[in-house]
């Protein structure tokens, strides 16, 4: 997306996660632990990815966007499509958005990325100065 900024990649966070419960430090109840609204959400508006999931192995996983900011009023906190999420930059100053991947079959789920987007940080390109040779 164009407007995109502010990106944050939590991949090394999910690496020693991972790491911990692999290596039975971390138990799998602790980070297979999806509420039924992010289930929901996986399904009715989540994107699937050709990654397995790292857990169970037996689903590809599903990423959901999240979105947060004052100026979206009741829309905060709702799960959006990818599509809704540039119709949304084009109408709106500035909302965060969290990606979410999510098991749904043994409900894992992890903070993938965060990202602000939004038309509050694209700016209009300056006019060219003419010169006396034009």
């Amino acid at each position: 997306m164009r407007t995109q900024r502010q990106v944050v990649d939590y991949a090394l966070q999910r690496r020693a996660l991972l790491a911990g419960v692999h290596s039975g430090r971390v138990g799998t109840f602790e980070v297979c632990d999806a509420n039924p609204y992010l289930l929901r959400a996986a399904k009715f508006h989540g994107v699937p990815t050709e990654v397995t999931c790292p857990v169970c192995r037996k689903e590809q996983l599903t990423h959901v966007n999240w979105v947060y900011g004052e100026e979206l009023k009741h829309a905060s906190g709702s799960a959006r499509a990818p599509e809704e999420l540039v119709k949304m930059s084009t109408m709106f100053e500035e909302f965060s958005v969290y990606t979410v991947e999510v098991c749904r079959t043994c409900s894992w789920n992890h903070l993938v990325q965060s990202y602000v987007l939004g038309k509050g940080g694209v700016r209009a390109p300056k006019p060219r100065r003419r010169t006396a040779a034009e």
